[in-house]
């Protein structure tokens, strides 16, 4: 599957298909099975996603797999006021609690998106991007844009909440509750995905910025693992400089 018809995917059986099934089968189905179709269609679609198509277990999909898990186990917490807007915001909550604990314990989660996203192929190119990530400007970055995001996952997290706790007031299994959830959802999907959007995009132009400062400068037909194996191999005769006048050496023990 290409990436841009997982991407419409992803906004179409995430955000687009909830919102039309609260507004337009909330009276045939009823209010509490719309509500409950809503809610799990994008659990089901991240499921189908990480066993059928990604099939990979790593830091990634550990995360979005934790959060399908959460959003579908909350789905049967049938609440309104106050505990639906904190039910709500959970996925924002897990986001700060992951990006920002993973930066008390020294290790920056943001790294395992940039490592995967670099796809290294080899023993040899893992060891390499191991050593490349462990330089101070790199880990630097990792530190600030993991932070960078932790904020923001914070700030749309408080919006989201407010935003729930202003619009849904109607009770939980009332018609009028499902039209203001898909009022919430269809500012919260892509109101707050604009900052979160733009927060990745910083987070990852630092790190790749500091990554490529440690890379040698490319040609024309250079490609990113080039210039990685180039740059292992001029460490490599760094740190064991070739012994050029072998005949001084060997009478300097005389």
């Amino acid at each position: 599957m290409s990436r841009s018809t997982k991407l419409t995917l992803d906004i179409l059986l995430g955000a687009v298909v909830p919102i039309l099934i609260l507004s337009y089968l909330t009276d045939p189905l009823g209010a509490v099975p719309a509500y409950l179709l809503s809610a799990l269609i994008p659990v089901g679609w991240v499921a189908v996603d990480l066993l059928f198509i990604t099939r990979r277990l790593n830091v990634i999909t550990g995360f979005l797999g934790l959060n399908a898990v959460a959003r579908g186990l909350l789905a049967f917490w049938f609440v309104d006021g106050t505990l639906y807007a904190f039910k709500d915001s959970v996925g924002a909550i897990l986001a700060v609690l992951v990006f920002g604990g993973s930066l008390f314990v020294g290790r920056p989660v943001v790294r395992a998106f940039a490592e995967q996203s670099l796809d290294p192929r080899t023993p040899e190119q893992e060891s390499a991007l191991g050593r490349l990530f462990s330089e101070r400007s790199v880990v630097r970055a990792l530190f600030w844009s993991t932070a960078v995001l932790a904020v923001v996952f914070a700030v749309t997290g408080v919006a989201n909440f407010v935003l729930n706790l202003w619009i849904v007031t109607a009770p939980f299994g009332a018609d009028a509750f499902n039209v203001q959830v898909a009022q919430v959802n269809a500012i919260t999907r892509i109101a707050l995905a604009v900052p979160e959007f733009v927060a990745w995009g910083l987070a990852l132009y630092l790190i790749f910025h500091a990554i490529h400062t440690q890379l040698p400068t490319a040609t024309k037909d250079q490609n990113f693992w080039d210039l990685v194996a180039e740059r292992e191999a001029e460490n490599e005769i760094r740190s064991d400089p070739p012994n050029r006048n072998p005949i001084r050496a060997e009478g300097s023990n005389e």
